[in-house]
């Protein structure tokens, strides 16, 4: 206690010109005390007009006082200086270069406490008090201290904006609706700015709502990805159990169906984990979108907020859960089921009398596949919606229907940038990730279309083989013209004879391996079948010609 009335002591003996303890204190005929080099500058100044006065009382002097050093005061200041007040006393809150500084303060500064939003002032907490005592200032509105007060005048006529104009969508003054937003659409700043904050509330709570759906949605994709590794190990174990009961004789078939199991299940992992890291971004981009808002929501200054909120930018497209399907865990069950079927028939050869059974008696089986359909009923029942991803199409194609028809146009599209685009290749993938069994059909108009499958691997910018369909090793694709029809992976052509059809369905069994491509017409005729093992779920594609068109039949 005894310190703190010696800080408060401490302020007495500072300067009131440069507000910092004295440093060779005089003292003048007044009876004010000042450092010698702060009032002879003073008095430099004052020279010019032939009159020295008292800083603090104004008192005149007719002639200018001989300064002589104010021995007793320099003792005191000097015990001051010992006792350590002179650190207390830097303390007195100066601004500095980052802090608003008081604008009444004369010679140095001190940091602002409060702004006024009708005077147009920043003040320190002495000369703040005035509006606290004083009954005329009571209506005046005080914020956090602003170096931006002076936004909140119009520069036309230099009064205050307090109001806003919702035709041109700015702040201004009470005279501005006089002439240049006479017959405007404007209202009080404070009226537009309680809409607007209503607005931002609907806002947030919308965000809200999708953020917890979001967040529910990430469990659920969670528990999938558990229940495929569940169920993948179950299976492994299984097929370990029964393959071992054939001892020796199949165990290179076991490690085989072990291996396209794991396959399946980095497949569906990789698939659901990439939806699970796209839902954890929005999250992310949701609550740093909720916080701005809620710093927006805080603001006191109704200009300010005005104007930052003209400045949000729009909140980007939602990702729909209804567009992430949980795929159901047959795959694991259909491997169960063809093993314990190959078992069957082993067993049943192995109990016959027969004594020179080998391995070339063993079904030929290596990956348990369904047989494949025969009929077009029977291939839609796998029929799968496809729809184009906006990101990927080239700027030269023109995405319709709900972005399953594309068209090649001479004129290029505003499309804005996106790493996913094909930059020079005339191509686009679906947005869906292509697994399990699916069946679909594309309808073209022209000379041609390159009808594709690819990983979401291919590469996107350039004009290299590594981005064309089937130029490469991670796309298939059957090249479709009036005339004839060409299959191409890899860099590779082979020709392909069948019957010329402007419909060509395309069936897919992602776990067999197995890509077939049909002419389809009042008969389904095989075109080309593809036998290979598919490491990545997979995306639909197209490449156009000139002026062609192409679009993914709705078959439901």
């Amino acid at each position: 206690m005894a310190q703190q009335e010696n800080l408060m002591d401490g302020k007495q003996f500072c300067c009131s010109i440069c507000l910092d303890i004295l440093k060779v204190p005089v003292t003048i005929p007044c009876g004010h005390s000042y450092c010698m080099s702060c009032i002879n500058a003073h008095w430099n100044n004052e020279d010019k007009k032939g009159i020295y006065t008292c800083p603090q009382c104004r008192q005149i002097f007719t002639s200018r006082p001989v300064l002589m050093k104010n021995t007793m005061l320099a003792y005191l200041v000097q015990d001051l200086k010992k006792t350590g007040l002179q650190a207390a006393s830097a303390d007195c809150c100066y601004a500095g270069a980052e802090d608003v500084a008081c604008d009444v303060c004369t010679g140095r500064k001190l940091k602002a406490l409060k702004s006024c939003l009708v005077c147009l002032v920043s003040y320190c907490e002495k000369h703040l008090q005035p509006h606290y005592d004083a009954a005329p200032f009571e209506k005046h509105k005080l914020v956090e201290p602003s170096e931006k007060l002076q936004d909140n005048i119009c520069c036309r006529h230099d009064e205050v904006m307090k109001m806003f104009c919702r035709t041109d969508q700015q702040c201004i003054c009470y005279l501005c609706p006089v002439d240049e937003h006479k017959g405007h659409d404007t209202v009080s700043a404070a009226a537009e700015r309680t809409e607007r904050q209503r607005e931002l509330e609907l806002s947030r709570e919308t965000i809200q709502e999708t953020l917890q759906d979001r967040e529910k949605d990430v469990k659920v994709f969670q528990q999938e990805v558990e229940a495929v590794n569940g169920s993948a190990d179950k299976a492994v174990e299984d097929s370990e159990r029964i393959f071992t009961e054939l001892i020796r004789l199949v165990e290179k078939r076991s490690s085989d169906v072990q291996r396209q199991i794991r396959s399946q299940q980095e497949t569906e992992v990789s698939r659901v984990k990439e939806l699970q890291e796209r839902l954890e971004q929005e999250i992310t981009e949701l609550k740093r979108r909720d916080a701005e808002l809620r710093q927006l929501i805080c603001t006191e200054d109704h200009n300010q907020f005005l104007q930052n909120y003209l400045l949000l930018s729009p909140l980007s497209g939602s990702t729909h859960s209804s567009s992430m399907s949980i795929r159901p865990l047959r795959y694991f069950a259909d491997v169960m089921s063809a093993v314990s079927k190959v078992r069957d028939q082993l067993l049943d050869i192995l109990s016959e009398t027969r004594t020179n059974v080998s391995l070339t008696a063993t079904p030929t089986v290596v990956v348990p596949s369904q047989q494949e359909p025969k009929t077009r009923a029977e291939f839609l029942k796998y029929s799968q919606e496809i729809t184009l991803d906006p990101n990927t199409a080239n700027t030269r194609l023109l995405l319709t229907e709900g972005n399953r028809k594309a068209t090649f146009m001479n004129k290029k599209q505003c499309y804005s940038w996106h790493p996913d685009r094909f930059t020079i290749w005339c191509q686009v993938l679906s947005r869906e990730a292509l697994t399990g069994r699916c069946y679909w059909e594309v309808e073209w108009r022209g000379r041609g279309v390159y009808v594709a499958v690819a990983y979401k691997s291919i590469s996107r910018a350039g004009n290299s083989c590594e981005c064309g369909f089937g130029l490469n090793d991670k796309s298939w694709t059957l090249d479709c013209d009036r005339y004839s029809y060409n299959f191409y992976h890899n860099n590779i052509k082979t020709p392909v004879s069948g019957p010329q059809c402007s419909r060509v369905g395309v069936y897919l069994d992602h776990g067999a391996g197995v890509l077939s491509f049909y002419s389809v017409s009042a008969t389904m005729t095989l075109l080309h079948r593809v036998q290979t093992t598919f490491t990545q779920p997979l995306s639909a594609g197209l490449w156009l010609y000139y002026g062609d068109t192409a679009e993914f039949s709705s078959l439901k």
